[in-house]
């Protein structure tokens, strides 16, 4: 009679808690699914440039930009592009012209839902000009306007010029569409180096921009849009 009661129980926890005698597979909660992120390579323009290029006679310009993942929120990134530029100030116009190059590194800040990838971005770059200037108009110091102001006209042009510096970015990149990303940033430089004319200074200097007396700081800014071209994920 024992032994029927210890029969009975079994079969009666056999039926009503199975898994006391048959261990059930695990499953992961779908919020805890493990979501790979794209690794790849990231290639746009600058769209500030052209339209810059559409809107001022006196300038024109293109760049072309681009970043690589290497490593969670960290990007290898690098700009090239080519730019002409004519500054006028009530004693001088200068036209410089030339190529630049800017490389460095970004760092994502922004922590991503699953399945975005944004980017709220640091960037720091070094970056190198070569270019010429060409003085068009420059007036003559003189202590009196007795005789009217002294204007020459001729032109005299400055070649193989370079100039270095460093510069700090800070800007935002959103998903529009699969893979296409537009972007905005500023951008805060400090010149390093720079070969200049020998009877005055260079005013504009291409992927650096305008300079100014007495100071090695400048300020630029740049609206871009990307595509991603996604290698593998991870």
């Amino acid at each position: 009679m024992k032994q029927k009661h210890i029969f009975l129980l079994l079969i009666s926890i056999a039926v009503f808690h199975p898994s006391a005698f048959f261990a059930q597979e695990e499953q992961q909660p779908a919020d805890t699914l493990e979501y790979r992120e794209k690794y790849g390579l990231r290639l746009g323009i600058d769209l500030s440039k052209p339209l810059r290029t559409v809107l001022d006679e006196n300038y024109q310009g293109f760049e072309i930009k681009g970043d690589y993942r290497i490593y969670e929120d960290y990007y290898l990134a690098a700009e090239i592009g080519n730019e002409k530029n004519l500054i006028s100030e009530p004693s001088v116009t200068a036209e410089a012209s030339g190529s630049y190059i800017k490389v460095g590194v970004n760092y994502n800040a922004y922590e991503n839902w699953q399945g975005m990838e944004n980017l709220i971005f640091a960037g720091l770059r070094y970056g190198f000009a070569t270019f010429s200037t060409a003085l068009q108009e420059f007036s003559v110091y003189s202590p009196t306007n007795y005789f009217g102001p002294d204007v020459r006209t001729e032109t005299q042009e400055f070649n193989n010029l370079t100039a270095s510096w460093i510069e700090l970015q800070l800007g935002i990149k959103v998903e529009v569409l699969n893979n296409v990303f537009l972007g905005t940033h500023v951008q805060l430089k400090r010149r390093v180096t720079a070969t200049t004319p020998g009877n005055f200074d260079n005013l504009y200097i291409p992927g650096f921009h305008r300079t100014y007396d007495n100071s090695t700081w400048g300020v630029g800014y740049g609206y871009s849009i990307s595509y991603l071209l996604p290698f593998y994920k991870k």
